[in-house]
Parts: structure tokens; sequence; C-alpha cells
């Protein structure tokens, strides 16, 4: 069994936690956070993540999983994964049991797929990436590094999501699209039109409002 370590303590850190402790080849080791926030569903505070390095110190790279939630741009995440990786950590993709995940699709390093969610054959799940719960990635669909697919929300085949974007809960994007770099697409959005300039965008169908 792999010990891994939680980054994160916050509400997002409580799902995450939940799906990996449903798999049988990790043990948690405990929580990272800029504060102390008590056990966080049982698991304990280990201290910061200046103290996450003195962890990483062992003989085999110590597993760890971003575990700070995404509202709007992950700019952020991705800037404090850039700072996590100057340690000696690996960060594996993880996906929950109860998702249903092609064999013919990909997920890379630090991305999470969540209960309920689907990834059909020939999509890419982005580094950093959140596929939340009970949301659908559809065949040969690409979604670049640290983009959130927020719970509920459809991505349909042969869509492209550029990087740093956000596709808000029930939102859905029809076939063939193309969402380029940093857009936020709110909740119950329907996207059937490419997007081709960053902004936030909202409606049936989709209109950039920002």
């Amino acid at each position: 069994m792999e010990e891994i370590v939680i980054v994160g303590g916050g509400g997002h850190s409580k799902v995450i936690i939940s799906i990996v402790q449903k798999l049988p080849h990790y043990r948690i080791l405990g929580y990272t956070d800029r504060k102390d926030n008590g056990p966080v569903l049982g698991i304990p505070f280990l201290g910061s993540d200046h103290e996450l390095g003195l962890f990483a110190v062992r003989p085999a790279k110590l597993a760890a999983v971003l575990a700070v939630g995404q509202v709007g741009s992950g700019k952020l995440r991705s800037d404090l994964f850039a700072r996590l990786s100057t340690l000696d950590l690996r960060f594996p993709p993880i996906v929950s049991p109860d998702a249903i995940v092609s064999k013919e699709a990909f997920c890379e390093e630090g991305a999470v797929v969540m209960d309920g969610a689907v990834v059909s054959a020939g999509a890419r799940v982005g580094a950093g990436s959140i596929v939340n719960t009970n949301s659908t990635i559809e065949h040969d669909s690409v979604v670049a590094d640290w983009v959130h697919v927020a719970p509920g929300a459809t991505i349909c085949g042969n869509v492209t999501i550029g990087q740093f974007s956000m596709i808000g809960a029930g939102a859905t994007v029809i076939e063939g699209i193309e969402i380029v770099a940093g857009c936020i697409v709110g909740a119950g959005t329907t996207v059937v039109h490419s997007l081709t300039e960053a902004g936030v965008y909202v409606g049936c169908p989709a209109r950039r409002i920002k």
C-alpha cells in the first residue's frame, strides 16, 4: 500500500479524501494546508506546504493529490502545483472507482475524476484538471491542463477545452466545439458555437458578458 498526502484542507478536500479512501492501494498520511482545520473526515493535519517538503524526503517519491478547488480560472491551482513541483513528489491521476473511464481514455498527472463521472474512449483529461461529480467527457474530446468541468456538466464528442477554463455545473457543450483558453462557462449554459475569445459566457446559447 502506498502512502499519499492530500494538499488542501477545505471543502474540496473532503470529496478528494472520500475518493482516495475507496482506492485500496493508497493510505492517506494526512493533509497539508495554510492553517490547521482539525481532522478532515478523520484525516490529520500534517502542517503547511513547507512541512510537506519534509515528508517528501524518502527513498521513493511520495504521492500527493492537489485538493484545492477551482471556481473560475485554474491559474492559481497551476501556480500552486508549480511550487509543489520543486519538492520530491509525484501526482498520480486519481480516478474514483465509481466513475466510468474508458480504457481508451487518458488522464494526465494530477487529474482527478470524481464519482459518477464518465470519460469515454479517445478522450484526454489534462494535467491537474477536475472532472467533477456526474459530469461527462464524451469520445475524442480534449480537456486541456487545469480545467474544471463542474458537477453535471456534459461535454459532447470531439470538443476541445482550452487551458485554465471552467465549465460550470450543468452546462452543455455540443459536439465539435472549440473553447479557447481562459473561458468561464456559467452554470446551465449551452455552448452551440466555438468560443474564440477568453471571457465569461452565460445563457442559451452562450453569450459573452465580460
